[in-house]
């Protein structure tokens, strides 16, 4: 595999696995009992952005590394 190649397909898994981790960690605004005037009850009260990165690359990372540990040498 190219390394362009590796790059497209490492990023498709961390896209598609960032929409399956975004809902860890998450309390609404109701559940902290938080409410923001103006705002929907259902939001975050407090948003992890620099968690949801971190694992979401680690987890990729680790995907990636089976997709290539068992899909390619059998290509």
């Amino acid at each position: 595999m190219a390394i362009g190649s590796a790059i497209a397909v490492y990023l498709i898994i961390w896209w598609t696995l960032l929409f399956a981790i975004l809902p860890f960690r998450v309390r609404s605004q109701q559940e902290a009992g938080e409410v923001s005037p103006g705002s929907d009850p259902g939001a975050p009260a407090v948003f992890h952005f620099g968690w949801y990165i971190g694992a979401n690359t680690i987890v990729s990372g680790i995907v990636f590394a089976l997709f290539w540990f068992f899909v390619l040498p059998n290509m």
